[in-house]
């Protein structure tokens, strides 16, 4: 009969734990690079266990890591859960990431965007120099190839750095002067 088939069905599976559920929160240097990170696991019987989470290069928030096996244990043995763990990718003062592509805002000077100058950029590598070609206005985009998120072919992705052209927060009548003068020069109308 059926029932006998489920019944007997039923006692030959080794039953399985429960799995836990944690969130993690990364910092974007560790989600783009990998690393690890400590998590604190409370467990059914009032113990706190911490344990190491491998966090892979190029996480993504909102992903989950499953470390098998290291959930709680089954009543009366078989096979222990799984601990399901949440990444959470904190937000960066300087980078906000498109996939595998990064975004950072360089501020630069009105001189600096005009006639062209070299200025540090960051990225998640450490500070580079970037050509600010003359003649860039504010919102350009320049690409920095590699210098995004590592994706899975290993082909990492690009920084773009957009410019923004930042002004003293006063003038004085000379520079005021200087720029009436180089806008009663120009031939464009933007």
């Amino acid at each position: 009969p059926p029932r006998a088939l489920l019944h007997h069905w039923a006692r030959v599976q080794p039953r399985r734990g429960t799995d836990l559920r944690h969130d993690l929160k990364v910092s974007l240097k560790t989600a783009i690079a990998g690393g690890d990170a400590r998590l604190a696991v409370h467990r059914a019987g009032g113990g706190t266990e911490t344990i190491t989470v491998k966090i892979p290069p190029g996480i993504e928030d909102g992903k989950t890591i499953r470390l098998r096996g290291q959930g709680e244990p089954a009543a009366g043995g078989g096979q222990r859960g799984d601990i399901l763990i949440s990444i959470h990718v904190q937000p960066h003062p300087f980078f906000e990431r498109r996939g595998k592509h990064l975004d950072v805002k360089v501020p630069v000077t009105l001189a600096e965007a005009a006639l062209g100058a070299k200025v540090d950029v960051p990225t998640p590598r450490g500070t580079i120099s970037l050509k600010i070609p003359s003649g860039t206005s504010s919102g350009k985009k320049l690409r920095i190839k590699g210098h995004g998120v590592a994706a899975d072919n290993g082909e990492p992705g690009d920084l773009m750095a957009e410019i923004q052209i930042v002004l003293p927060p006063s003038l004085d009548e000379q520079s005021i002067d200087w720029i009436r003068k180089l806008d009663e020069h120009q031939t464009i109308d933007p």
